[in-house]
């Protein structure tokens, strides 16, 4: 395998006030063979606030083995509530796609199968894309005539809502605390599918208590009627951000933390005091590592990941059909 890092923009091309140095990258893992494979752009989720390190690459790499050339998006995000997202986020995933279709050669993937897999919010900036693919133009010559739209999505536990069972955290995010309403509607998804909206494959749990489950079903109802083809698993048991929900999730076994690069850029100029009325400390939190559950809610999590970890396995099998692969 070559696991390789790309940035997406040029550094004329990206402005993003908070960035600390960070550019957006996608990071590659590809097979050693010259044949084209099928693709697979991985989103983490982390509340548009970080990029979960649980939801890249040991996802890519569950593609990866299906026979995939896998791609984890590292996107722009915005841990301080300082400097709001509005269409970063889009402007950057939209690049991803349309960069690994322009780079299809050298990155031996078939561009007519390039999905899109994304979790929580990270499922919302899939979604987005979508059903607004269309709106999110790319003035670089080189990409501009190249589609970003992609063959397939898979949603997992994703936010969809900005309405009653919304995941606020996100939405304040993206858009601050002052969002007018017609951002709000904009980036309430169920309300924008239309008949363009490329094949969508959901799942969640019912007791997802960070992201209502309604959030999925609203997605995958608006499927319905816009005549997308779709399939939506809804699984009994779990929590919110169970990703492959495998022995090595269980485990705390999450790979590389690369994706956590801007928090890192972000935390050193904190800590220098390059960023005005931020304390040194408001960002230790970010790079704690996970306290010990206790043995009862370790159990009831073990027999819901049982049941869980079986939606990559539909989800390829899915995706088999709906791309011919």
């Amino acid at each position: 395998m070559n696991r390789q890092t790309h940035p997406i923009w040029e550094k004329s091309e990206y402005t993003y006030p908070m960035s600390a140095g960070f550019m957006p990258f996608l990071t590659s893992y590809i097979h050693s063979d010259s044949r084209p494979h099928p693709a697979m752009l991985v989103v983490p989720g982390g509340g548009y606030r970080f990029v979960s390190p649980t939801e890249a690459e040991p996802v890519a790499m569950k593609f990866y083995q299906a026979g995939y050339n896998a791609f984890v998006l590292t996107y722009t995000v915005n841990p301080l509530d300082n400097a709001v997202l509005k269409l970063q986020p889009l402007q950057d995933i939209s690049r991803a796609v349309r960069y690994l279709r322009a780079g299809a050669g050298e990155f031996c993937l078939d561009p007519d199968r390039l999905a899109i897999c994304g979790f929580s919010a990270g499922g919302h900036l899939c979604a987005s894309l979508c059903v607004h693919w269309q709106d999110a133009e790319d003035e670089n010559p080189r990409y501009k005539n190249i589609s970003n739209r992609p063959s397939a999505a898979i949603l997992s536990y994703p936010v969809i809502t900005s309405g009653e069972y919304a995941h606020r955290d996100s939405f304040t995010a993206l858009l601050g605390r002052n969002a007018a309403r017609q951002e709000l509607e904009y980036m309430s998804l169920e309300n924008q599918v239309s008949e363009k909206t490329p094949p969508c494959f959901l799942w969640q749990t019912m007791e997802d208590g960070a992201v209502p489950v309604e959030n999925s079903y609203f997605f995958a109802q608006a499927c319905r009627r816009a005549g997308v083809e779709f399939a939506h698993h809804v699984f009994t048991k779990g929590q919110h951000g169970l990703s492959l929900a495998d022995e090595d999730w269980l485990a705390g076994r999450h790979g590389d933390t690369y994706c956590m690069a801007q928090l890192s850029a972000l935390r050193d100029q904190v800590q220098a005091g390059q960023v005005e009325g931020i304390e040194p400390d408001a960002m230790d939190g970010w790079f704690a590592p996970p306290g010990e559950q206790d043995p009862v809610s370790r159990r009831e999590l073990e027999k819901a990941c049982k049941k869980v970890r079986v939606w990559p396995e539909l989800a390829i099998a899915w995706l088999r059909e709906v791309m011919d692969i």
